[in-house]
């Protein structure tokens, strides 16, 4: 359980993980490729219009928001929030995005969220999701150089001066 605020600590701010806003420009070059067809024969193929309107829609809406109340899920159409108390764990498939592990034994995707942004979801969860860089780093911090075995890493150099 995170800690009580107080007026000495600061708030926690979202975090919302998103797709990236360079997704646009697949969406404008499939907009240019679908354009030579519906150019050349307008009435067989004006439906294709549809697809980066598509495209450039999905890119606006998917994300996943992290507050310290708990996460907002967004898709296409439609979306939902979960607070922490319904998230027992986070399951990151080999492909795909993350998924939240539900008190029901359900699962929910979070759009977006994959391993290397799980820093963000910690800094945004006020502490109920650990970091494991920040938990690795520390304990390289911490361990001793195996092959050092404690002695001056200099006085095992060999001498080049002369002497």
């Amino acid at each position: 359980m995170p800690p009580e605020s107080s007026s000495h600590t600061t708030d926690i701010p979202k975090q919302v993980i998103r797709i990236s806003p360079l997704a646009y420009i697949g969406c404008a070059f499939l907009l240019f490729a679908v354009s030579f067809p519906i150019f050349g024969w307008p009435a067989a193929f004006g439906w294709l219009l549809v697809a980066p309107i598509l495209a450039a829609a999905w890119v606006a809406r998917v994300r996943t928001t992290v507050t310290p109340e708990g996460l907002h899920v967004r898709r296409l159409v439609g979306g939902r929030a979960l607070s922490w108390s319904e998230i027992t764990g986070f399951r990151f498939p080999k492909r795909g995005w993350a998924r939240a592990t539900l008190t029901d034994g359900g699962e929910v995707a979070l759009p977006v969220v994959t391993f290397d942004r799980l820093p963000q979801l910690a800094a945004a969860s006020g502490g109920r999701i650990p970091d494991p860089y920040a938990a690795a780093a520390a304990d390289a911090e911490q361990a001793p150089d195996p092959a050092s075995d404690g002695e001056d890493p200099d006085k095992n150099q060999p001498r080049t001066d002369g002497a």
